[in-house]
């Protein structure tokens, strides 16, 4: 009878004790959502650069109007297509050494979708003709002057988009015509959005007039899905800014988005890809000149930046901060 009551006794106490466990680890899993939930601010908007942040204003304005996340960015990235203040990108963007602004954009969706134009000219928002490539044609890419014929074909119009001021410094660079890229002296180069809209999907677009005085043709990564953009809505979503060719030679953002998949975080992601690309160019003629920098988010609404030299900067939107400039950490400065 000892026994019975003494295996009863210990019986009732395990099972207390397994009722304590599992209640303990339903709250801890509990816990651990709504930690998660927290963390997930959505919408995140992230774009680089000064000028990214009235892009990111404008592309939160449409979300709260309930348009799409590529609406979103094609009216944000508009605003600075649209500013002749605005040397690289769109209307006022420097010119080529023959004196003609050629403009490069990609888009993409969380389905994988693609739109891209290349060597653009005289349309005023490429970004628009790259959503509409996505949303009209089998293609990704349209590029010169089949990329213009579709534009008008899609009602864009033909307009002027050599400013004076542009125009002016394109005859002052001819005195001497040295190829020498300049990036973030004035602080902006290439715009790139990255969105994560309130259904917890990631989009992405970007946009740039290309370096002043590129050869004629010249076409660097920002109209490269891959290169200058990359996203698996499973993952995360990556953008670049920079000298082009440099991303291209790593295949930038599509390598940040694999180091996100394979666990690391965007600023670990986007710093190993920098990383990478000193250690392809430390011994390479564009070393003097190189920045190039990274701007990532993930499906957990983490983002984070990092940059070769030192000048770069981000705007960042979400529910809890507003919209902010963050300065991206770096590898050095100019200096070095």
């Amino acid at each position: 009878m000892s026994n019975r009551r003494s295996f009863i006794k210990k019986a009732t106490l395990g099972s207390i004790g397994m009722s304590t466990i599992n209640s303990w680890s339903s709250a801890l899993t509990a816990n651990q959502e709504k930690t998660a939930e927290k963390k997930l601010k959505k919408p995140l908007i992230i774009s680089t650069w000064n000028h990214g942040f009235s892009a990111n204003a404008e592309a939160l304005k449409q979300l709260e109007n309930g348009k799409p996340a590529l609406d979103a960015i094609v009216s944000g990235v508009g605003v600075c297509e649209a500013d002749p203040d605005n040397r690289s990108v769109g209307y006022g963007g420097l010119p080529d050494r023959e004196g003609h602004v050629t403009l490069d954009a990609c888009i993409m969706d969380h389905k994988s979708n693609c739109g891209s134009v290349s060597f653009l000219q005289e349309i005023k928002h490429p970004i628009a003709v790259a959503k509409k490539v996505l949303e009209e044609t089998s293609h990704v890419m349209l590029s010169g002057k089949g990329a213009q014929d579709f534009a008008l074909s899609q009602g864009f119009l033909k307009e002027n988009l050599l400013t004076s001021e542009s125009e002016n410094d394109w005859k002052e660079w001819l005195k001497k015509s040295k190829y020498k890229p300049v990036i973030n002296m004035e602080n902006h180069d290439t715009i790139s959005m990255l969105v994560l809209d309130e259904n917890g999907d990631l989009s992405g677009g970007c946009t740039t007039s290309g370096a002043a005085w590129k050869m004629h043709g010249r076409v660097g990564d920002s109209p490269i899905i891959g290169a200058g953009l990359f996203l698996d809505n499973e993952v995360g979503a990556a953008a670049a800014t920079g000298l082009g060719e440099a991303v291209i030679r790593t295949a930038g953002s599509a390598m940040v988005v694999e180091l996100m998949r394979q666990g690391k975080s965007p600023f670990e992601a986007c710093k190993e890809i920098v990383e990478r690309i000193y250690n392809k160019h430390k011994n390479h003629k564009d070393m003097d000149y190189l920045q190039v920098g990274f701007i990532a988010v993930n499906k957990n609404g983490e983002h984070g930046g990092y940059s070769l030299r030192s000048g770069f900067n981000f705007a960042v939107y979400d529910s809890e901060n507003g919209n902010r400039m963050e300065d991206s950490q770096f590898k050095m400065s100019w200096d070095n």
